[in-house]
């Protein structure tokens, strides 16, 4: 199965499905998939825009709105996550995942799903000590600070993920697991990315909770984004006994959606040729999320999840075989997800611009109708009788303005927040109104030690070779001097260079309008970007 894989979307949904057309027109076959990996940027209308964390003189329509409207469909069926530049209301409705558009599917907080037999799960939004052991307390519209708590990782998405033990084939987050880059070609990407080093050496980079989660599911593939640089690793694990074979991750980071810079990559994934050729849901998640129902929290409260600490009557929640049958029964044996998209606000209209279109918590009828399937809670149902019968708005948008800046103690179990990082990432425009974040304090209070453990030499090798480049684009993505960046050291590619696919074939990329500054001296170049509106960042943690 011809799976391509996409790193941080930024809404360039019309681009991206043109340069998959045209790497099966250059290429070895159809895509079978598309997998995204975060900053989707699902926008249906104007109201939506308000709700992703950028300033609002630089948010502006993209092309997603398009396909939810139905005037066109995604030409291949495409699964995403969440990432931190999103339309966060449209996600919300959706916590347990479903269809956005036609043919476009979420995955939710966290989610597993099955596609011919390939098994697929993934994890929303970025990390944030501060707010890691909080509910979902969050809604529409929101304030300052919930603007960007939104797409934080709790740690009840983590606690679900780890019951999990069947195998899996591919898993998704935004941002990339603490430590992946030492299983990689480390000095490559401090030559690209110098302004990672001190990160790295400090083991600071990336996810804690997404390192937990890649050391506990160990699955075959992890694809991340975010810090907007294509890297690849080999993650050997280590088997719990000599009895069983140990286990290899292959980890692959891309790039966003902009002329020359490696953003997609196609690659073959073995599958079942017995297996439906549509979305199945898997049952173990299912199982756990049915197991995990009581522990639902929508409140900006510090909370832990259980554990074999004596405190609890229970912790562990996964799936038996007896738990399993249970939920296949509800569901009448039938796994297959409904195709039972349906339009739940209004769509922009180019000719009607509603700048003052009304914010609303809505309840989605494709999560009601699953929650109703499985027997659990929808977060916005929880959310809505909590507001109505305690008056939690104000106390919530009270609390978390509040707790979102770090009076020096970190509440979660993690020692370090990486979701702001220290270092200027000259890929990104800095912006009047970025705020300093205030959220970098290393707490010497910590109940987990996250030092460094660099593999063995052997495991260090350049595994980037066996993921080939992807970069051959459309027309309409060849833009002219004034709108596209040139970065001295983020730049590969170069006109009539030749690219492969997944399969080995190679293409030759078409000759492409020479940038202004192409030949100034390196030291002058000044860092460019196209379409700021859609990649600016309110503050460190939404730089990349």
């Amino acid at each position: 199965m011809r799976v391509a894989v996409a790193g941080c979307c930024h809404g360039e949904l019309d681009k991206i499905y043109e340069t998959l057309a045209l790497a099966e027109r250059r290429g070895a076959g159809p895509i079978d998939l598309l997998l995204c990996c975060g900053d989707f940027q699902a926008v249906r209308n104007e109201a939506d825009l308000r709700c992703m964390a950028v300033p609002p003189k630089y948010r502006h329509m993209q092309t997603f709105y398009r396909y939810y409207s139905g005037e066109k469909k995604a030409p291949v069926l495409t699964i995403f996550i969440g990432g931190n530049h999103e339309a966060s209301n449209h996600l919300q409705e959706l916590p347990y995942g479903g269809w956005v558009a036609p043919n476009i599917y979420y995955l939710g907080l966290a989610g597993i799903v099955k596609y011919r037999g390939v098994r697929i799960g993934g994890i929303s939004g970025i990390f944030k000590s501060h707010d890691y052991r909080k509910g979902h307390f969050e809604f529409p519209p929101y304030n300052s600070a919930t603007i960007r708590s939104i797409y934080h990782v709790r740690n009840i998405e983590v606690y679900k993920l780890k019951q999990l033990k069947q195998p899996m084939d591919i898993f998704l987050s935004h941002d990339w697991p603490r430590s992946i880059y030492h299983y990689g070609n480390k000095k490559q990407l401090l030559k690209t990315k110098s302004f990672f080093r001190q990160e790295v050496e400090n083991n600071t980079l990336g996810s804690p909770a997404a390192s937990e989660l890649l050391e506990h599911l160990k699955p075959t593939y992890w694809f991340s984004a975010h810090l907007h640089v294509k890297f690849a690793a080999l993650m050997q694990h280590q088997a719990k006994d000599k009895e069983q074979t140990a286990k290899a991750t292959k980890f692959l980071a891309l790039d966003k959606c902009l002329p020359h810079r490696d953003f997609l990559q196609v690659i073959e994934i073995d599958h079942d040729p017995n297996a439906p050729d549509h979305l199945e849901y898997d049952i173990e998640w299912l199982t756990i999320l049915r197991a995990t129902n009581n522990l639902i929290n929508v409140t900006g409260r510090l909370w832990n999840m259980p554990e074999n600490n004596g405190l609890h009557t229970r912790w562990d929640y996964s799936a038996t075989e007896e738990a399993m049958n249970e939920v296949l029964e509800k569901l009448n044996h039938d796994l297959k997800v409904p195709y039972n998209f349906s339009v739940t606000a209004a769509c922009y209209d180019p000719s009607k611009p509603q700048t003052q279109m009304q914010l609303v918590h809505r309840i989605n009828p494709q999560t009601t109708e699953f929650c109703a399937k499985l027997g659990i809670t929808d977060i916005n149902v929880s959310l809505q009788k909590a507001k109505e019968e305690h008056h939690l708005c104000g106390e919530y948008e009270e609390q978390d303005e509040g707790e979102s800046n770090d009076s020096g103690e970190d509440p979660s179990e993690y020692n370090t927040d990486t979701s702001a990082l220290s270092f200027v990432n000259p890929d990104e425009i800095m912006l009047d109104e970025e705020e300093e974040d205030e959220d970098s304090f290393v707490s010497a209070h910590s109940d987990i030690n996250t030092a460094s453990v660099e593999p063995s030499s052997d495991q260090v090798s350049d595994f980037s070779a066996s993921f080939s480049d992807v970069r051959i684009l459309p027309g309409s993505m060849f833009v002219s001097s004034d709108d596209t960046l040139s970065s001295p050291i983020g730049r590969e590619g170069k006109p009539g260079e030749a690219v492969e696919l997944g399969d080995g074939k190679d293409l030759t990329e078409v000759p492409v309008k020479r940038m202004s500054d192409e030949h100034e001296p390196e030291q002058r170049r000044k860092i460019k970007r196209r379409n700021q509106a859609i990649y600016a960042a309110v503050d460190d943690d939404d730089a990349a």
